[in-house]
């Protein structure tokens, strides 16, 4: 079985398809000054990205995993992230505070998806 790499570099790469599952890597904002449900849009926005140039979509979630690195951010995030997710579509979610790798991020978020 082959395994695809897009987007690659020394440390990682930003989406893996390996036997018709698509990962991908934590996704981040790129405008750090964003609130962060304007962070949380931006990253949703990557995502519907890479999962169309997989060839699928959000209806296809299987699995996502949220870092907040404020858990008061929680409410502002879902409501950007409940408007996103299909209805009918919801995947098995994880969201946790932690502190992210760069202060000025306030949310990261990776998918799993079928093709």
């Amino acid at each position: 079985m082959s395994i695809q790499r897009f987007n690659t570099n020394a440390r990682m790469s930003q989406m893996v398809i390996h036997n018709g599952v698509v990962y991908l890597a934590g996704q981040v904002a790129s405008d750090t000054h964003a609130t962060p449900a304007g962070q949380t849009a931006q990253i949703l926005e990557k995502i519907d990205g890479l999962l169309a140039e997989a060839g699928c979509d959000k209806t296809h979630l299987l699995s996502a995993t949220i870092w907040l690195a404020d858990h008061q951010d929680f409410a502002a995030m879902n409501e950007v992230w409940d408007a996103w997710v299909p209805e009918g579509h919801a995947p098995a979610r994880a969201c946790v505070e932690s502190a992210l790798a760069f202060p000025p991020y306030t949310v990261e978020i990776a998918v799993i998806a079928a093709l």
